[in-house]
């Protein structure tokens, strides 16, 4: 098995299917060339693992290529205007490409004409890709490294740089400089700031703006470097609805990376509305304008916004407020999202400390864990059956009942099923 050398300098031994290496050196063997390219020779050179196979093969013409692939699977011209072919196999599915550049002539991300051509030189090819750390490409079998444009160098740099000047044909790649930025730690070199500094998202989907949000909140890495490529591309003035935290960006920042490792105890909706309330903090009142702009995820403008209301106005009283504690479960259907937010912010912004040390945040915390209101809002102990049984009608008078005893029951003054239905047969009676 082929192994290469880090940025760190230790022998790494990437995950490559048997299958693979095999085609590819038939390929050669054909008078082609295969060469593994973006984000898997990205993460080898990282030392991490990746299975998501893109493969480019030069000195071939397609019509060729197939008769090779077919040897192993079931191929697919799934992409034939664009020159790529999908190879489907027992367990494993690759896609081969050919070298292509891409002109921009329409509007939008569809308004492209690509030409293949199986002639182009790697370094040709690779202009049209994004940044430098995703030009880089290893030729199979041996996995030799082709990087025509630096990019080994500023993935050691932790610089992310635009290859060339196709970059600005696609306006996505601002917000890929921001998700990159956070994911691999990098900061954006100055000349490809003040480029995607002249361009427009106009252009882009909901869906494509989304998607850039997500991998940036929710990917791992450092969300805080996301932010100030962000904000170094000024897109704060794009999106004027995020706004700092108590007008500080760098609190912001601490509060998304302070975010990270609670959001990955989450199940994927609530890391998603945990992650874009966190992005949103500062931003209570405009924090719906900005999520009906990038996207229609119902559960996000219903869970996010009276989040951050309820986290806005959020006191330290609240905490020996038991009451108030369970009226506040109920209008976010459980404190949980709520404490860890809390539990990301920085401990000045919230007055006072018992004399024990103990924070505010576990304050909060523990006194819901107290009551059971982390998972789940209270639910009534009085149910409309109940009622029935008793001889209740459903109606105006059944419902007045159900909700007084549910007060009474956040109240604390009603501390079970047994006892709201003897506040009910005494409530009927009178």
């Amino acid at each position: 098995m082929a192994k290469l050398q880090t940025l760190s300098g230790e022998w790494f031994e990437p995950d490559l299917p048997g299958r693979l290496l095999k085609i590819a050196g038939d390929i050669r063997e054909a008078g082609g060339r295969a060469f593994l390219v973006g984000g898997w020779v990205r993460d080898a050179l990282l030392g991490k693992s990746c299975r998501d196979y893109d493969v480019e093969v030069y000195d071939m013409a397609q019509d060729a290529l197939v008769p090779i692939l077919s040897k192993y699977g079931r191929t697919n011209l799934v992409g034939k205007a664009f020159g790529v072919i999908h190879l489907a196999m027992k367990g494993l599915s690759l896609d081969f490409s050919f070298p292509r550049t891409e002109s921009k002539v329409g509007y939008g991300h569809r308004g492209f004409v690509v030409h293949t051509d199986e002639k182009l030189s790697f370094k040709e090819a690779a202009l049209r890709r994004d940044f430098t750390i995703n030009a880089m490409g290893m030729e199979l079998p041996e996995l030799t490294l082709c990087d025509p444009y630096g990019g080994i160098d500023d993935l050691k740099t932790h610089t992310l740089r635009h290859v060339g000047p196709a970059f600005a044909e696609d306006s996505l790649r601002i917000l890929r400089g921001v998700q990159f930025a956070s994911r691999f730690g990098c900061t954006l070199a100055p000349d490809t700031v003040e480029l995607c500094r002249t361009l427009s998202l106009d252009d882009l989907s909901v869906e494509r703006l989304f998607e850039e949000f997500k991998k940036w909140l929710l990917k791992p890495g450092k969300p805080s470097l996301g932010l100030k490529a962000f904000l170094d591309i000024k897109l704060d003035e794009y999106f004027p609805e995020i706004h700092p935290f108590k007008d500080s960006w760098e609190t912001l920042g601490t509060i998304l990376d302070n975010m990270v490792p609670l959001r990955d105890t989450l199940s994927e909706s609530q890391a998603m509305e945990f992650a874009f309330a966190a992005l949103l903090c500062g931003s209570p009142e405009t924090s719906l304008k900005f999520l009906e702009r990038i996207t229609n995820e119902t559960h996000l403008l219903k869970i996010v916004p009276p989040l951050l209301k309820a986290y806005q106005e959020l006191g330290t009283a609240i905490v020996n407020d038991a009451p108030a504690l369970r009226r506040l479960a109920v209008k976010l259907g459980g404190l949980k999202l709520l404490g860890m937010l809390v539990k990301c912010t920085p401990r000045e912004f919230y007055a006072g400390s018992a004399a024990d040390g103990e924070c505010f945040a576990d304050k909060l915390w523990n006194a819901a864990s107290e009551l059971d209101l982390i998972e789940e809002a209270p639910q009534p102990y009085l149910m409309g059956k109940m009622l029935m049984d008793m001889g209740v009608k459903p109606g105006k008078q059944m419902g007045e009942i159900i909700k007084k005893s549910f007060e009474l029951q956040l109240d604390g003054e009603i501390k079970n099923a047994e006892e709201a239905i003897a506040w009910a047969r005494s409530a009927i009676s009178t």
